[in-house]
């Protein structure tokens, strides 16, 4: 409920008054700006030791990106709690339909239940924001099902809002850009394996080695195809750089690299979900 001595209440108050009614809240985190939000700001009002952040670590999770919030945790001074949510063993998770999200949520979300139940924490807290409820995210329906409440929509946050009030607050990765797990790269109807994402994960790190960031590299069998931001295209067009980028993909496993013209597009594997007949 929002302040009534508030007659216009900011972002800032707006997501306080969306925390402060839950004593004991984990905090599903991820290291993205979002769930790093909600964790600080919950982290204030309720106290380090009622308000941990909590990712679920699994092969589907970049090493680097498991580091990234191992730091960005130390740095803001949340306390981390690493949980194997174990979705890879679950056979329609690894069947990669277009509910696959649902899986991973419902395994995650399963093992925050426990953690909560075993350590008596009352809610859980996602970093869901308003602009997500508009894409498709078969994760939401796992978080309505286990209750998990999104303070960030309950505060009315969009992606904006969510990244000015995060700079305002002087948290770190304010402007990281958007990231996702690793069996995003992996078209649907082609089973997630643990050779599929250390394939992909390989490459990623590759090209961020050689400079590249906020790539994709999507993962079609044989093939790696390479989504770029449209800022670093002139980039690769370097006749010793696009050498330097083939050799570091095929590296990974794969025998053949693509570049697409289009670039880099979140979510851009959903476009087969209308063609296949997979959208859930």
């Amino acid at each position: 409920m929002l302040d009534a001595a508030k007659p216009n209440p900011g972002p800032l108050d707006r997501l306080e008054d969306a925390v402060r009614p839950y004593a004991k809240a984990l905090t599903a985190f991820s290291g993205g700006v979002d769930s790093t939000l909600v964790a600080a700001v919950a982290r204030r009002l309720l106290g380090r030791d009622n308000a941990p952040a909590v990712i679920g670590d699994s092969p589907s999770l970049p090493r680097s990106e498991l580091a990234q919030a191992r730091e960005l945790a130390e740095a803001l001074d949340l306390r981390l709690v690493v949980i194997a949510p174990n979705e890879q063993d679950d056979p329609g998770y690894q069947a990669n339909a277009g509910d696959r999200c649902y899986y991973c949520k419902t395994h995650l979300y399963e093992h925050l239940h426990a953690y909560a139940a075993e350590h008596d924490y009352t809610t859980i807290f996602n970093g869901t924001n308003a602009d997500d409820l508009g894409d498709h995210r078969p994760g939401l329906r796992a978080a309505d099902e286990a209750e998990v409440v999104s303070p960030l929509v309950a505060a009315g946050l969009d992606k904006d809002d969510v990244r000015e009030l995060a700079k305002e607050l002087g948290l770190p990765n304010w402007d990281k850009p958007a990231a996702a797990c690793l069996a995003s790269r992996i078209p649907y109807g082609t089973p997630v394996t643990l050779k599929r994402l250390a394939q992909v994960e390989a490459a990623e790190a590759a090209l961020q080695s050689l400079g590249f960031v906020g790539l994709r590299v999507r993962h079609h069998d044989q093939v790696a195809r390479i989504e770029l931001p449209a800022d670093q295209m002139q980039q690769i067009l370097d006749p010793d750089v696009r050498l330097g980028v083939a050799r570091a993909v095929k590296s990974a496993g794969f025998l053949y690299v693509s570049l697409d013209l289009e670039g880099f597009r979140s979510g851009s594997g959903n476009v087969a979900l209308t063609v296949s007949g997979l959208h859930a």
